[in-house]
């Protein structure tokens, strides 16, 4: 064999299983089509933040007032924007080229295919292939925009997340299909920059992943900042023949045409799992994803699957976490399986949303009986000092042992807050201990203990 580990694909599942393997001394290889750091540092996570920090520092240049500071003009560059971002990027994606010399992996550009015989066969840019071996093949292809049949993508008028961030000129007019993260961090930012937005939910609620609490706040939020917020709603076509879009959108009261610039249609992700060699070793697949145990072994020996492309929640985190549980095990150590009901969950949109565990009423369908605390933030002085007032913090608690079923947080950097819940969930942290436990004051995260005291029938400040 020619190495003991080769990893295809090298996004935020690939590149840190690389790099945690060669880390645990076995020979290892990544192979990677694009470039490295997979859709996450290059089209993803990392860029969009990049996008959105540009629309926060707008929005306080544009509210400069309010904190008594007189700003005469100001005007966004689009374009510059743009590049900041994929400049964000491009050192990043140098970053993880840096990480692979520097633990002594081998990169092997190309287009791979498992093979049977645990092998990867390796077609390069210039069309030739070669052959690679190794004792253990992990599959981490992450995963791609969904398109959906109502919703063709053309790349130029109906467009995904990849050419939603790489827009030359700012449309006037916008059409966003699908409300989770990436919609609702594509409607903030558009609707920052001076876009016209229309977001259109199937669903009965934004955000329909998150707590009811949280998805009515964030449309609330939404519609104050002015964008349309259309909820149980369903774009039956886009007529793209003209000009403009003509968006035909169903809703309870009959249908309604939008006219746009540009449709963004963001309805979540589909594995990338064709033309990658599955059928050829007889790896099994189910509703679009590889089929895995709790160590992401598939159903052929020597041949592993991570990431987007097996069930689980889509999330760069939990790719990695994947990774390297797969290769600790590998190694011969004992690592414990991912607990996948405390995986947090973020969005970037302005409120911010940050949830881990059961919602309110998944907890309440598991049979708990439940003490829950809200804290919002315009009773608390450091969300009042900074101006950002918006949202709250909710805390769910099974009543007969105190133990912490869910956290659900919308408010300004509250994506910096929820780790805390995360470990306290992992250590089976009780209610009274996250209460008795002195947080510092005046901070936003003084809300998780407020609202715990809430919960116990202990609050202060409300």
């Amino acid at each position: 064999m020619d190495f003991d580990v080769i990893v295809l694909g090298s996004g935020p599942g690939g590149y840190v299983t690389a790099i945690r393997a060669s880390q645990l001394g076995l020979k290892t290889a990544i192979v990677e089509k694009e470039s490295l750091g997979g859709v996450c540092l290059n089209w993803g996570c990392i860029p969009t933040k990049a996008l959105l920090k540009s629309a926060n520092v707008f929005e306080y240049i544009k509210h400069a007032a309010d904190y008594g500071i007189e700003v005469k003009e100001s005007n966004a560059n689009f374009e510059n924007i743009v590049k900041r971002s994929r400049d964000v990027a491009n050192g990043m994606s140098k970053g993880v080229q840096f990480l692979m010399k520097k633990n002594k992996i081998e990169v092997i550009m190309g287009t791979g295919k498992v093979k049977p015989g645990k092998a990867i066969e390796v077609t390069a840019e210039d069309g030739s292939t070669k052959t690679i071996t190794a004792k253990h093949i992990i599959i981490a292809t992450g995963a791609r925009s969904r398109t959906l049949p109502n919703l063709p993508q053309d790349g130029k008028k109906i467009i995904g997340y990849r050419e939603a961030m790489n827009q030359k000129s700012m449309p006037k007019k916008m059409v966003i299909v699908g409300s989770g993260a990436i919609g609702s961090e594509f409607a903030y930012f558009y609707n920052a920059m001076g876009t016209d937005v229309t977001l259109v939910e199937y669903m009965d609620n934004i955000v329909p992943v998150e707590d009811e609490d949280i998805s009515k706040q964030l449309g609330r939020s939404f519609k104050k900042a002015g964008i349309n917020v259309m909820t149980s709603a369903e774009v039956t076509k886009v007529d793209t023949s003209g000009k403009d879009c003509k968006v035909h959108i169903k809703t309870k009261k009959g249908e309604e045409v939008i006219d746009c610039d540009i449709v963004i249609s963001a309805v979540g992700v589909v594995a990338n799992i064709e033309n990658i060699g599955l059928e050829s070793v007889g790896i099994v697949t189910d509703k679009g994803k590889i089929q895995v145990n709790e160590y992401y072994e598939t159903n052929i020996p020597g041949y592993y699957a991570i990431g987007d492309c097996v069930p689980g929640q889509a999330l760069a985190h939990v790719a990695s976490a994947e990774g390297i549980t797969c290769v600790e095990k590998i190694a011969g150590h004992n690592p414990e399986p991912i607990d996948y009901n405390n995986i947090p969950g973020c969005t970037y949109c302005s409120p911010e949303i940050a949830s881990v565990g059961y919602t309110e009423k998944a907890a309440k369908e598991a049979g708990y009986e439940l003490k829950v605390g809200k804290f919002p933030f315009s009773a608390s002085g450091k969300a009042s000092a900074a101006g950002h007032k918006d949202g709250f913090v909710k805390v769910i608690y099974d009543a007969k042992y105190g133990e912490l079923l869910g956290a659900h947080m919308i408010g300004a950097n509250v994506t910096e807050m929820i780790a805390e819940l995360v470990v306290a969930r992992k250590l089976e942290t009780t209610g009274h201990e996250i209460l008795k436990a002195v947080h510092p004051h005046p901070t936003m995260s003084e809300a998780v203990m407020e609202a715990t005291a809430e919960a116990y029938g202990e609050v202060i400040h409300i």
